[in-house]
């Protein structure tokens, strides 16, 4: 996991040491928004967007799922890089499920921020929002995507449904806010960490907030009641890698997701979803942790298991 300094890659890992052992991630630096008037210069046009995603990041997964779930997929096109991430970072190194950069035909995922900003400074991550139109990055902040896909393309013909609707929009960010800082990055807190404290001191918190979905989930269907939402889907995202990965790789291993009744049966109404099984690639997400994190697992060797049916029967209805 590298970066671009002044628009030149680095191969360098994230740097723990002056941070008395912590992950600490970086914000995201493109922040434009895609509106319907094109507000600010981006407006909501069809083939005129393309996202960069990875199969095996969560916070690129979800835009994947906002794509697919609105019916937006013959309006934004896609590029998927190689599950492995080496010494360059994401590539578009041919491999099952890969799909090649038809803007840039670039090699390497940063050349395609060195083609927004030649002097770029910063992670090169996915998902990535790119305008084909002013030839440069919309955005690459995953949960700023995700709320441009639910609501900005519904005049051109995306499918109904609203997964921020108003009335409930500050339970959502107050659920999404303490999700996200102990679940969402809270693996990867935990995963990163080295040293003990800085790994208990994000091990602990995961899992008292997964307890409390588990009880929140124990008398409703999803977060918000009977309404499946944005903040399901950015949760769903961390927990479809829980158990295949987070628990063994990142030593989250207190629970699995299959040890709650509630949430297991939730991850499992999530998957089974209309089109969202399509955007899980077990293949990627698991090649991806164990052979691309070198400083966790050396031998790059993937576990086989473990054996998990999504589709089992999850009777959430009742």
């Amino acid at each position: 996991m590298g970066l671009l300094i002044d628009g030149v890659w680095h191969d360098q890992w994230y740097d723990t040491k002056s941070t008395g052992g912590r992950f600490v991630r970086q914000q995201s630096q493109f922040r434009h928004w895609i509106t319907q008037e094109g507000k600010e210069g981006f407006k909501a046009e069809e083939n005129r967007y393309h996202l960069y995603v990875s199969y095996a990041c969560p916070w690129a997964h979800r835009t994947l799922i906002f794509r697919a779930i609105k019916g937006l997929e013959a309006m934004i096109s896609i590029s998927v890089v190689h599950w492995f991430m080496g010494e360059y970072g994401w590539t578009f190194e041919p491999g099952e499920g890969v799909i090649f950069d038809p803007i840039h035909e670039a090699n390497y995922l940063y050349e395609v921020y060195t083609k927004a900003d030649e002097n770029y400074t910063g992670r090169v991550t996915v998902p990535i929002l790119w305008d084909k139109k002013t030839n440069t990055i919309v955005n690459n902040e995953s949960s700023e995507i995700i709320r441009m896909l639910n609501s900005e393309f519904d005049h051109l013909g995306a499918k109904p449904g609203d997964y921020y609707p108003e009335a409930l929009r500050d339970e959502i960010d107050q659920v999404n806010d303490r999700i996200y800082n102990t679940v969402n990055n809270g693996v990867y807190k935990a995963g990163f960490a080295t040293t003990q404290d800085a790994y208990e001191e994000a091990f602990n918190p995961l899992f008292e907030t997964l307890d409390w979905i588990e009880e929140r989930l124990s008398h409703s269907r999803y977060l918000m009641g009977d309404q499946l939402t944005e903040a399901d889907w950015r949760l769903f995202t961390t927990l479809v890698r829980f158990d295949p990965v987070y628990v063994g790789h990142f030593k989250c291993n207190k629970k699995r997701i299959a040890d709650y009744p509630n949430l297991w049966g939730y991850v499992r109404e999530l998957y089974q979803f209309p089109k969202v099984a399509e955007t899980v690639n077990f293949k990627h997400i698991k090649g991806h942790y164990y052979q691309s994190h070198k400083t966790i697992n050396p031998t790059g060797v993937v576990p086989v298991g473990p054996d998990i049916d999504f589709n089992y029967p999850h009777g959430r209805a009742v």
